[in-house]
């Protein structure tokens, strides 16, 4: 986990971000927008889920790919929990604002982001980057059939080319606590104003999925609509500048308009 802030004793606001799946906190030009944010006023707090399949002697890959296929929706949530205990514990050193705590998430990890801020009333608002709707839209029948002949799916990493294991333990919590992983219902019953950032071009998670979650609680949802935007708005790992990419840039921009405007 990092904190990036400044130190100086004005109360701040609190951004808890929350990587996607097969990323993690230091993946792309997620360490630059944690700096950008920082300048901003914001205290910005960016972790590793524990099973993420990164390791403390490498956290720019994947070496330990037996945590990656034991990692589960309810280890997410108690992981983002962990932080929210932190901030608040340490909240008098960091001049935190509790009552702006937002927790953001990309991919997987907005949708994850989403159920934590549904049942914890710290949160105070919502952000999501081509958040998804669902943790099972695309599995298909045949490969539930196959995870539960054999324990164990297996997804490519385009980037590194590994093939990743998904082991079935993943299945059975997602069934056992269904109903507490319901995005869907969570954000129909938010109270948080949330917004939702997504590309039109993401051809990860559909953009309708975006506009879907909207039409649930439109009283509390901001639509933010990135034309031309694909899943991780035109940012790619390893990012060797300082500048954040175009696209990127102008979601890190939009997204602390919003969060300023709460």
């Amino acid at each position: 986990m990092d904190a990036v802030y400044d130190d100086t004793p004005v109360l701040k606001p609190v951004i808890i971000f929350s990587h996607g799946f097969k990323g993690f906190k230091d993946w792309g030009p997620f360490n630059i927008m944690a700096k950008h944010f920082a300048a901003k006023g914001f205290i910005f707090v960016k972790l590793n889920f524990a099973f993420n399949g990164t390791t403390l002697q490498n956290p720019f890959d994947f070496d330990d790919l037996n945590a990656f296929g034991n990692n589960n929706f309810s280890k997410e949530l108690s992981d983002l929990n962990d932080v929210l205990d932190w901030v608040y514990n340490h909240s008098s050193q960091l001049h935190a604002d509790l009552s702006r705590v937002t927790l953001m998430g990309h991919s997987r990890g907005g949708g994850v982001s989403i159920l934590k801020a549904h049942e914890d009333k710290r949160v105070k608002s919502v952000v999501t980057w081509a958040g998804v709707a669902d943790f099972a839209w695309h599995i298909t029948k045949e490969q539930i059939e196959h995870w539960k002949k054999f324990g164990v799916i297996e997804v490519e990493n385009a980037r590194t080319k590994q093939m990743m294991p998904l082991y079935l333990q993943i299945y059975d919590d997602y069934m056992k606590n269904h109903r507490r992983f319901n995005i869907r219902n969570a954000v129909l019953h938010l109270h948080q104003p949330i917004l939702i950032a997504h590309g039109s071009n993401d051809d990860t998670v559909p953009f309708a999925y975006a506009e879907e979650l909207l039409s649930l609680n439109p009283a509390k949802a901001k639509l933010l609509i990135i034309a031309g935007g694909d899943h991780t708005f035109g940012a790619a790992h390893p990012h060797e500048t300082e500048e954040l990419p175009g696209v990127f840039s102008n979601v890190v921009m939009k997204t602390q308009n919003f969060l300023k405007s709460l």
